[in-house]
């Protein structure tokens, strides 16, 4: 068990991200990688503008590595490169962080989290000013994991259902991310089961999509593997 962890809040424009290790190296190793992949980012979609734009996938580079993972995920969910950007910039700090020698790597960027850890990790629910939002969590004891968050009511990002929120756990932050978009894509039926359910069977089409969460009109439903719940005090 690690005595001492240590974590850091990190900005960079739009990129709001908490980083934490058991490596002081490995929390500078996470913030070099972030800075890098947004540089890459920005110069590649000055020149690739679709890239940055478009609603559905688009054709794979081979570089940067960063949207070479963006648009493979978006290509497993079906939805525009740019559902993946968190995500994918997270998968890399963490494998930048894994070469510092660490036991415990979390990145959550935005709220899309990617965790390898010796130890439990415990991250709460948000979903603006919803009944349950910061209300209960999720405890994760089986790593490599990553859990991603979509809603059509509070976040900044665009989505065309309505789900509170759309969770999705995979081994990955770019597919976990680009699929919760998708599955909050499909959670709009006046029906609140409906909606669910059309969330739900997204998740479970997508290989590498471990479980799904959905908070839609006070209703819950879930499918695959999940996390402990947890409430959150």
């Amino acid at each position: 068990m690690t005595d001492k962890l240590f974590k850091e809040s990190f900005a960079l424009k739009d990129t709001q991200c908490t980083i934490i290790s058991d490596s002081q190296k490995a929390v500078h190793a996470a913030i070099e990688s972030i800075k890098k992949s947004r540089q890459e980012l920005e110069i590649y979609v000055r020149f690739n503008p679709a890239f940055l734009h478009s609603l559905t996938p688009i054709l794979t580079p081979e570089k940067p590595l960063v949207a070479k993972l963006m648009a493979e995920a978006s290509q497993e969910a079906q939805v525009g490169p740019m559902a993946a950007v968190a995500g994918a910039i997270a998968d890399l700090a963490v494998e930048a962080m894994k070469t510092e020698g660490c036991q415990v790597a979390v990145v959550e960027n935005g709220g899309e989290i990617m965790a390898i850890s010796n130890q439990p990790i415990d991250v709460a629910m948000i979903a603006g000013d919803e009944p349950l939002s910061k209300k209960f969590g999720f405890r994760l004891t089986e790593f490599p994991i990553a859990v991603a968050t979509s809603s059509g009511r509070f976040s900044h990002a665009f989505s065309f259902g309505d789900a509170e929120a759309a969770t999705v756990f995979c081994k990955n932050a770019a597919l976990a991310d680009s699929v919760a978009t998708a599955v909050c894509n499909l959670v709009k039926d006046d029906n609140p089961q409906v909606g669910i359910t059309n969330g739900l069977n997204k998740g479970k089409s997508v290989e590498g999509v471990e479980g799904v969460l959905i908070l839609y009109k006070g209703q819950v439903g879930t499918w695959g593997k999940i996390p402990e719940i947890i409430k959150i005090s």
